[in-house]
Formats: C-alpha cells, structure tokens, sequence
C-alpha cells in the first residue's frame, strides 16, 4: 500500500505540473525520505488554488477549504492538496483567524518543526529547504521554526507533537524550543481533550512509548496531563518484590514490556495498572501496604478516559484490566469454572499483556 501510495500521489504531483503549477510533496513525508523511511502518506503542497485543484480531478473532498486544503481521492488512495499559505494570528490556540495563498517559502514559515518544513520536487529529485531542516535532520535536532513561544502559542498541541517527534525520532530537542515547553506546559489544557486522547495514542502505540513518557515528565507536561501517572513518582514499594525502584518507575518498565503494535487500550491499561497505589500507599506493621489499590485504580483509570473522551469500549477495557491485574496470583486457587470463565473472556489476551509487562518489570 505505501508503494502504491506513493505512485497516486506521484500522479496528482505530476497533474498538477502538467497544468503549470508548482507542485511540490511536503512535511513528514520529505523528512521521512530522507532519514530513510518510508512515508505512510504523501502530501503536497502547491499554488494551485483549491477551485483549480477540484477543477482537475474527478473525485475530490474540499476537507479543508478554508485553508486551501482538498483531498484528491484515486482509486483507494487519498492525497491531501494543500495550497502554499500564510498564516495571521490564532485566538483560539488552534487554528489561524486568517489564511492567505502565497509561496513556498512564506508556507515552510508556517510550519511547526523545521524537519517538518521540507519540500521535495520529484521531478528534479530536489530537496527545498527554506529553515534549515535537512541540517537539523542530520544533527538529529527538534526545532521550531522561528520563535519558539510564538510557534507554540499558535497551536498549543505542538507542545506534546515536540515530545512525540524527539521520541520517535530519537531527536534531541533544541534548548530554546525545550524552554519554551517546560514555561508553556499548563497550556496544553486549552487543547481539546479529543486532540490530546489521539496524541497519546500514537505516542503509547509507538515502540518510543517509554522516552516519550520520560520526556513529558521532565517537561512538565505530564503533571497537567496525567498528574495521576505523575503522582506515581516517589511512591516507594517493598524491595523484595519491585527492586526495580518507586511505582512510577516501575510503571515506565512495564511499558518497555509491551510489544511493538500495541493496542490503545493495552497501552493505556499498563500505564495506570497501579494508578490506585500513591492513594492508598500506607506502612502498617512495618510495611508496605497499597489495600485494594485495583479496586481505587478501576475507577481512577475509567475516570481518566472519560476525561479524555475516550470511547466506552477503551474506557472499559481500561478499567477491566485495571481491577483485573493482580488475579493471576490467585488462578491456582480459582474454582474452575471461575478460572474458565476469565479464560473465555474476550478481553483476557489483554489482559495476560498488561500482567507480562507488569511481571517482567518486577
């Protein structure tokens, strides 16, 4: 499907050329091209209005007209048109009050991280390189493009992209744009609950879930976001079982467990497994004791989907596995029909990945 993808959005490039356009790919599939990936889409950016875009094609979605954005649809491909724009000021921390079409340079001026701000031309197989991008890619540096406050201020989401891009990536993020986020981190509470939901779940689905977690709590961002995860740090727990250190870092172990294609709700299930533990964290008779801390941690973690608009289904495969997570200590004592019956659950190979990661950083 990539290859095949990339040959559609060949075409609608090529399209465009023929008709006298500038017509370029742009954003995370150059960067992708040039560390070596393989995009998983392929968007372009052109001076084609979206009136002629539309004009061109057979079967097009104006999805974003406005902002001078159409998908062109091919067969079962879809390739989003953008139009070279500039951006005026974003009241709402989301999206600009004003756009107006322009060129190439003043569109990579808008863009966020300047390894997201690339053009490539395929036709002379060119790199366009307006912010120092393709030098920042290769000095393996996240930078906004311009000021970093500024870049932020605009789309208050970009905080949390910074962490995904310099975990995935493996990039270190330049100190002026880490300033920047660790002054601005309690904006990320004027981000949609819905935004924020779709950015954690491509930074826990990722196998950089573990460096992403790390980087939002030295940034700050995971006190505003999760401050239940964040409450996890300095909970001790008794050596004989968790050497491993306090309930936050044996929660960051646990993730390292995971496999790779992890599910959402997998992933968000072994976050908060022990979210009960720092509410009922107490030392009695000399130690460490965490009562019914699955029975506290099913309602906390159902309470933290809800507040991020997560789906029932998420929402309650979360708590499940949550309330769940210790009963494999008790399976040689179960009735057996009790024991068939979790077995059968549709839920219990869930189940069994958020007890190995939690078994395995123990």
């Amino acid at each position: 499907m990539t290859e095949q993808m990339k040959n559609k959005s060949t075409q609608v490039l090529t399209r465009l050329r023929e008709a006298g356009h500038v017509a370029y790919f742009a954003g995370g599939c150059v960067r992708d091209m040039i560390m070596g990936g393989e995009p998983a889409d392929y968007d372009i950016a052109t001076d084609a209005r979206p009136e002629n875009v539309v004009a061109l094609f057979r079967r097009t979605v104006e999805v974003g007209a406005r902002f001078g954005v159409v998908v062109v649809m091919i067969d079962d491909c879809q390739v989003e048109v953008a139009t070279f724009r500039s951006d005026s000021s974003y009241t709402d921390g989301r999206r600009p009050d004003e756009v107006r079409y322009s060129g190439p340079r003043e569109d990579a001026q808008r863009r966020d991280f300047t390894i997201n701000g690339l053009f490539y031309d395929p036709i002379a197989d060119e790199i366009i390189d307006y912010v120092g991008g393709r030098e920042d890619i290769e000095k393996k540096i996240l930078r906004t493009i311009g000021e970093p406050r500024e870049r932020f201020d605009e789309d208050h989401l970009r905080l949390l992209r910074a962490v995904r891009f310099s975990a995935r990536l493996g990039f270190e993020i330049e100190p002026q744009t880490h300033a920047a986020i660790v002054e601005m981190a309690d904006k990320v509470l004027a981000v949609s609950p819905e935004r924020i939901c779709a950015e954690l779940e491509r930074m826990l689905c990722d196998p950089s879930r573990v460096e992403a977690l790390k980087i939002m709590d030295r940034t700050g961002l995971l006190e505003w976001i999760l401050p239940e995860v964040s409450a996890m740090k300095g909970i001790e727990q008794p050596l004989n079982f968790h050497p491993e250190g306090d309930v936050f870092e044996h929660t960051l172990l646990s993730m390292g467990f995971l496999p790779d294609d992890v599910s959402f709700d997998v992933a968000m299930g072994t976050l908060l497994h022990d979210v009960g533990k720092p509410p009922t964290f107490e030392i009695s008779d000399g130690r460490m004791r965490y009562w019914r801390h699955e029975i506290l941690g099913d309602k906390i973690a159902r309470g933290i989907c809800r507040r991020l608009k997560m789906s029932r289904t998420i929402t309650d495969t979360v708590g499940w596995v949550v309330k769940k997570h210790m009963i494999f200590k008790d399976a040689k004592h179960m009735r057996k029909s009790t024991l068939k019956r979790l077995l059968a659950s549709e839920r219990f190979l869930k189940l069994a990945q958020v007890c190995y990661a939690d078994a395995r950083a123990s």
